[in-house]
């Protein structure tokens, strides 16, 4: 699947079965929300925190997608098209981090 099928998917699961997107300000929310519970599966997981029973089912990878689903959502609300802001993105990076990366001693 492409970025821009996801964003057709997740736009088409919204305006059916979610009736209507949340505001932006909701979404944001919940991306934050989201992101916690993929922060807690890490701290446990690969951290030194231990897991509560009750974490014990939950998985990193549909935790993952639960943020990329409300990513796709604030992005399809304000008019993004994912794919091309990320081309945009990595080519920044590229130009930015050609040589950044090789000179940091802190990651040799």
């Amino acid at each position: 699947m492409t970025i821009q099928e996801a964003q057709k998917l997740v736009d088409d699961w919204i305006n059916t079965t979610g009736i209507r997107y949340f505001n932006e300000l909701t979404n944001m929310a919940m991306l934050t929300e989201e992101v916690g519970e993929v922060a807690r599966i890490i701290s446990r997981k690969y951290g030194e925190q231990s897991f509560k029973e009750s974490d014990k089912d939950k998985k990193l990878d549909d935790e993952l997608a639960d943020v990329l689903f409300v990513l796709i959502c604030l992005a399809n609300q304000t008019g993004i098209d994912l794919t091309q802001a990320l081309e945009e993105n990595l080519a920044k990076k590229i130009k930015r981090d050609a040589q950044r990366h090789l000179d940091n001693e802190k990651i040799k």
